[in-house]
């Protein structure tokens, strides 16, 4: 019998759509919300953004110019807020807000065994309840000790390694978070390709359901 909370967590899976590498688009309470768009290729005119870091694949001028409308709003930290212009919320890690109606949380997003994801960055996930669950997208990080507090019914999650952290870690982060759905993303674009989605996808057959979007 499926639980209430993994049913409400597919039907709001339904509302979310993989852009490529980091950049997912939420459709949900007549807005449309857009996580680190990089190369998109669609037409979307966003309400809401929210951009994890500074990195060109993840703060993308190009793409925020293709998106934005006059009156769109922007959620990131202060690196990424200070490359364009905007309605902006700056957060740092664990803080909360509310734009257009989204409760949005900030998680801590850092590496811990290379330099590409500085701590003292202050780099960004996003926790965002959409239709009352949980989404996080976690943002360009290795496995971190905040990691262990982190409650969501949906979690998008990198599995590329080199810069972030490899699909091994990705599972160990899905056991310690047990999140209803989780969806690998942070792949065949830059770094990364199918096969680590897929071996991520294996690893986490008895921990939770893993949805590899198109």
């Amino acid at each position: 019998m499926v639980d209430k909370n993994t049913k409400m967590a597919n039907s709001v899976l339904k509302k979310i759509e993989w852009l490529g590498h980091a950049g997912f688009m939420i459709k949900a309470s007549g807005k449309t919300v857009v996580i680190d768009p990089f190369q998109v290729t669609k037409d979307i005119k966003a309400d809401l953004v929210l951009l994890t870091h500074s990195h060109y694949d993840h703060c993308s001028i190009a793409d925020l110019e293709k998106i934005r409308k006059p009156d769109t709003k922007f959620v990131t930290e202060s690196d990424s807020a200070g490359k364009f212009e905007g309605d902006t919320t700056i957060l740092k890690p664990n803080e909360k807000t509310t734009v257009l109606g989204f409760d949005i949380k900030t998680v801590p997003a850092y590496n811990t065994n290379k330099n590409f994801h500085p701590k003292e960055s202050g780099w960004l996930g996003f926790i965002i309840n959409i239709d009352g669950v949980n989404v996080y997208h976690a943002g360009d990080t290795d496995l971190i000790p905040e990691m262990n507090s982190v409650k969501t019914d949906i979690m998008l999650v990198p599995v590329s390694g080199t810069y972030l952290m490899t699909a091994e870690e990705a599972i160990e982060a899905v056991t310690r978070i047990k999140p209803a759905i989780a969806v690998p993303m942070h792949y065949d674009a830059i770094v990364g390709t199918k096969k680590d989605a897929d071996f991520f996808k294996e690893g986490c057959k008895d921990i939770c359901e893993v949805v590899i979007k198109d």
